[in-house]
């Protein structure tokens, strides 16, 4: 197969790069295309003539989204849209990068690829939206919704924590906002295999189980060794520019029917932390 991978300087995609050994595989990163640019999206894809297309470039800080709406909807479902556009019109499978921020976190339970879509901030609002535009255009193509993303190569929860914890005696984490922490190597061996299994349709992948940030933050902190006491705190007391759901829990169910199997976020957690030693 041939693969174009959209955004593969970013967390996810660097995985992505070192994972599909197997197929043909080329990545952009945001300097060779600028998704907001149809006419370069449509160029590339043209040129590349790929079997599947990956996007998994996005404007990922929720906090920015919220400040700068024009941008991130310009990026996160205007890019998507020039996408799934030029994918289709040149003949190629397409795989679309989600999230749980699409949700509002009400459930008590976890949320179904069925489940209505209600996002309370910029981002999930702009990846919402790209949702339906790529679906529209594409109805046969393959989203997949994750959650709290982490992995080498780029900022994210467990790097933020080992530094703090190395400067700081105490950390104070949310503890009502509950997730499924998720390593880029898994998702991006996931992906492989949907693509190889030609998917259609959503699909929720994360690892297994689920936990709160203070309880992701307590076991790196444990799993170094480093002597950073973590206290709980909640949503309220730790205010952010940008609301968060507080469950952001993804059924695995569409995920196991389709085969798919993810190791529970300690282990990847275990192997995240040797990773980022070598």
């Amino acid at each position: 197969m041939k693969i174009l991978v959209f955004g593969s300087t970013g967390l996810l995609g660097n995985a992505l790069m070192r994972e599909w050994t197997a197929d043909s595989v080329l990545g952009l990163s945001s300097k060779d295309a600028d998704i907001r640019d149809a006419q370069a999206v449509d160029q590339v894809i043209a040129e590349a003539r790929p079997d599947w297309v990956i996007h998994a470039a996005a404007y990922t800080d929720v906090d920015g989204c919220e400040a700068n709406r024009e941008l991130a909807m310009s990026v996160n479902r205007d890019g998507a849209a020039h996408i799934a556009e030029a994918a289709r019109r040149h003949n190629a499978r397409l795989l679309f990068l989600s999230t749980d921020y699409v949700f509002d976190g009400s459930k008590n339970s976890p949320y179904e690829v069925s489940d209505s879509r209600a996002p309370i901030n910029v981002y999930g609002e702009s990846k919402a939206e790209a949702e339906l535009k790529v679906l529209a255009i594409i109805p046969d193509c393959t989203i997949v919704r994750t959650s709290w993303v982490f992995g080498k190569g780029g900022r994210c929860f467990p790097e933020t924590i080992l530094r703090l914890a190395s400067a700081r005696p105490e950390l104070s984490v949310v503890n009502d906002q509950r997730g499924s922490p998720t390593y880029t190597v898994d998702l991006a061996r996931a992906i492989i295999e949907l693509c190889r299994k030609n998917v259609s349709g959503i699909v929720h992948v994360t690892n297994a189980g689920d936990c709160t940030w203070f309880d992701f933050a307590t076991e790196i902190v444990r799993a170094v060794g480093l002597p950073a006491e973590v206290t709980p705190v909640t949503t309220a007391e730790f205010p952010r520019p940008a609301k968060r759901p507080a469950n952001s829990v993804l059924s695995p169910v569409s995920r196991e029917k389709l085969g798919v199997s993810m190791p529970d976020w300690q282990d990847a957690l275990a192997r995240y932390l040797e990773e980022r030693q070598r």
